[in-house]
């Protein structure tokens, strides 16, 4: 019989306050969150980033625990698929690789090497489509099978997005209504939507789906609640000088205390398990924001995490997913083929919209540079003596 295995992709975390530098090099050397035109200025930037943001990165890790919860909770995702799988008759091995931190995508390919996986199911934990999450995952894997020989034979299917699921959306709407429930007038509730952010720029020039099937999403999770509620989407997490997509997060919940909202239900809409985004970002950062804006009634709707409904729908689509035509993975990179992802644009000389377009990022890479190396005190300008 074919051995069958379901590999679980995500963005990684991590564990200990230790990790916490290293994680983020990983995170901005990929160019998928931070794209520039030189590679070679990739790590040394990445390098700036994580040393200045470090300490207060691990400040927030360390008001949830000194780590994040991401691997504990996607093992425990990984075991309650494994047995919802068992339960419908299909018996796969289940193999988690992340990102950017322990385990690896590289490492659970290892293992399904070792294990002789024949057919693996491919499976983004990420409900909507971005080139900066499943895509990153998908490039990488894509380069990993075409440099490996032995991977070749392995029959594997790709799942490239799923959140107009059934079963997610019914998990998303109990849960959302579990947490009505606890008001006095549960239909004036307003619910409010975040999404982990993009740049303008994925979606306007390098055509990421993202932003459209996050609306989609959140009118179909709407639609499955049926509820008179009125609701708001918006955006967290942006860094960086670029502009990101709005409206954001902190301006919005502002904006609808202004309105005269006193009640506020947070749906974490991108997010399938808890982790610093949940439970620092919206559980300390906006519900701050929020009761400074006279929003005193604030509750936040739990991320799935190992729901029973979530994992059903979760075994459902692997089991549709090795009953239906293989997805390849050059299927689901291909946009990198169709838009100028990387670099975005090419160089020309003069006062051009393109040119203008490089100088500002190279201005911007050396201004951080330069704020870093005052912060820090170590550099080429220190070493030179400049500084």
């Amino acid at each position: 019989m074919a051995r069958t295995g379901v590999l679980l992709l995500n963005l990684g975390g991590p564990d200990q306050l230790d990790d916490v530098r290293p994680f983020l090099f990983n995170l901005f050397s990929d160019p998928e969150i931070i794209r520039l035109p030189f590679p070679w200025l990739q790590k040394p930037l990445a390098w700036l980033i994580s040393t200045s943001r470090a300490k207060k990165s691990q400040e927030n890790y360390r008001s949830i625990g000194g780590g994040s919860p991401l691997r504990r909770i996607t093992e425990e995702q990984a075991q309650a698929l494994q047995e919802s799988l068992e339960q419908k008759g299909q018996e796969a091995g289940i193999y988690i690789g992340m990102r950017y931190w322990h385990p690896f995508t590289e490492e659970a390919i290892a293992r399904i090497k070792r294990d002789r996986i024949d057919r693996l199911v491919i499976l983004p934990l990420y409900p909507q489509f971005s080139i900066s999450t499943s895509g990153s995952s998908f490039r990488l894997l894509e380069k990993i099978w075409q440099e490996d020989p032995y991977l070749r034979p392995v029959n594997y299917t790709v799942i490239r997005s799923w959140y107009e699921q059934p079963g997610y959306l019914q998990a998303m709407a109990q849960l959302i209504a579990t947490e009505l429930d606890q008001f006095e007038n549960p239909d004036n509730v307003h619910i409010f939507f975040s999404a982990h952010g993009v740049p303008v720029s994925y979606v306007e020039e390098a055509g990421d789906p993202y932003q459209k099937e996050i609306e989609a999403c959140t009118s179909l999770i709407m639609d499955t609640l049926n509820r008179p509620n009125p609701y708001t989407l918006a955006y967290q997490s942006r860094v960086g000088p670029v502009e990101w997509l709005k409206p954001y997060t902190e301006e919005a919940i502002v904006e609808l205390g202004k309105d005269g909202v006193k009640d506020m239900v947070v749906v974490p809409i991108s997010f399938v398990s808890e982790h610093i985004e949940t439970l620092e970002e919206i559980d300390i950062e906006y519900r701050e924001v929020a009761e400074e804006s006279g929003i005193h009634n604030f509750r936040r709707v739990p991320a799935l995490n190992t729901h029973p409904v979530f994992i059903d729908a979760l075994a459902d689509l692997v089991v549709n997913a090795l009953n239906s035509p293989k997805v390849e993975l050059s299927q689901v990179t291909q946009m990198k083929k169709k838009v100028k992802m990387y670099p975005q644009e090419s160089w020309e000389w003069g006062l051009t919209p393109s040119a203008e377009v490089w100088n500002g990022r190279v201005a911007m890479i050396f201004l951080i540079a330069l704020v870093v190396e005052l912060i820090t005190g170590h550099g080429p300008l220190h070493f030179a003596g400049l500084l």
